[in-house]
């Protein structure tokens, strides 16, 4: 790994938040083919890599995604979503995987200064974003991410919560759970 300081890498990871309101910028494709490679070289159980990317830029496309079941209406907003096609053959080592890949992807686009946020489809939307995207049946859609560019304003508009995080003495607890 390259010579890069801890403290600014630490910093970085710790930046890392799930935005929903986005410009309507266009994402430079070098950005888009980075989030990609970044995709590809994520680590998978047995190295089987057990997943394909659907890429979406069409807006009408976009927008359809956004009103099926689940929770990625953030993508009606987004200049860009990728939909994580999972192999379906051992689910339980495919969902530790997308959840591996899906933090790395958003990650390499906060590297470019680009936000995004995680989704997912359920029930029987899964079978409406196959039929969409012409997806075969036996595999597994749950997840998309949502990339764009921040949209401070409508962000200043949205009601503040709060957002401290829990103290480790909370998280933590050495050799024993009790």
């Amino acid at each position: 790994m390259p010579n890069l300081d801890p403290a600014d890498l630490v910093a970085f990871l710790r930046s890392l938040r799930a935005i929903r309101e986005f410009r309507p910028d266009p994402i430079p494709q070098q950005v888009v083919d980075d989030i990609l490679e970044v995709g590809r070289w994520s680590v998978s159980a047995v190295n089987r890599q057990p997943w394909e990317f659907v890429v979406i830029r069409s807006r009408g496309t976009l927008d359809a995604l956004a009103g099926i079941d689940g929770s990625a209406g953030h993508l009606a907003g987004a200049s860009l979503g990728i939909v994580l096609v999972m192999a379906g053959k051992n689910v339980t080592q495919e969902t530790y995987d997308e959840g591996r890949l899906s933090e790395r992807m958003m990650l390499a686009a906060a590297a470019h200064s680009v936000d995004s946020s995680i989704g997912w489809f359920r029930s029987s939307g899964t079978d409406r974003v196959k039929d969409l995207l012409g997806i075969p049946a036996e595999r597994t859609v749950r997840t998309v991410l949502s990339f764009g560019y921040p949209d401070q304003a409508a962000q200043s508009a949205r009601p503040k919560r709060d957002q401290a995080r829990k103290p480790l003495a909370q998280l933590v607890h050495d050799e024993r759970f009790a």
